[in-house]
């Protein structure tokens, strides 16, 4: 039985960082009616780009190099709305869709030619210790970053609900026209949700 509850709660804390991927994709979904396929590839941009910065290049510190890493993914959110998405307004969802296809291997070419495609180790500092509750053990690597996810979603909900541009963004996923209609301009709602994303990515990655 206590196996059973071992494998229980470590399958809900890995859960809760495979629904950031899945929140990247229903942010994305819900503000442009597009299944962005490229919500993976921006995961793993994203923990490259962190092992560049953290590891690999410039060795900085943690906090620094995540920071870094949370700008270059707002970077690629403007340049994928304004290069690529902003020509395909008015388009056919398929025409979107297939564009974030093209996203994806961009994505995943780039990160190739920069860190090559072997696998690779990024040690956090963070102790992965095993802890033992009512003789279930819990990993505190698995742990931190459950709470630390768990953390984001609690801040997006605050975010939709109480702030005025997650407000819009809930008018434009509800009705694009309705939002249009009393001033909310669509490409900085798509903007705003495809850097919402990257962040999401960025801890997801």
């Amino acid at each position: 039985m206590a196996f059973f509850f071992e494998v229980l709660v470590t399958g809900l804390m890995v859960g809760i960082m495979y629904s950031l991927v899945a929140l990247g994709f229903a942010l994305i979904f819900k503000a442009s009616q597009v299944f962005n396929m490229a919500q993976g590839a921006m995961s793993l941009f994203a923990a490259l780009a962190l092992y560049g910065f953290f590891e690999q290049y410039l060795q900085l510190p943690l906090w620094l190099a995540l920071l870094c890493t949370v700008a270059v993914m707002t970077i690629w959110a403007y340049a994928i709305v304004f290069l690529i998405l902003r020509r395909l307004v008015n388009r056919p969802p398929l025409m979107l869709f297939m564009a974030t296809f093209g996203i994806a291997y961009l994505m995943e070419g780039i990160g190739q030619s920069i860190y090559g495609t072997q696998a690779k180790g990024l040690n956090l500092g963070i102790p992965d210790d095993l802890y033992e509750v009512a003789g279930i053990f819990i990993s505190s690597f698995d742990l931190f970053f459950a709470v630390v996810a768990a953390l984001l979603v609690g801040g997006l909900v605050w975010f939709f609900q109480k702030t005025r541009n997650g407000r819009a963004l809930r008018a434009v996923s509800d009705d694009h026209e309705a939002a249009l209609s009393v001033g909310i301009p669509l490409l900085k709602a798509w903007t705003l949700t495809w850097i919402i994303a990257g962040v999401v990515a960025t801890v997801a990655g």
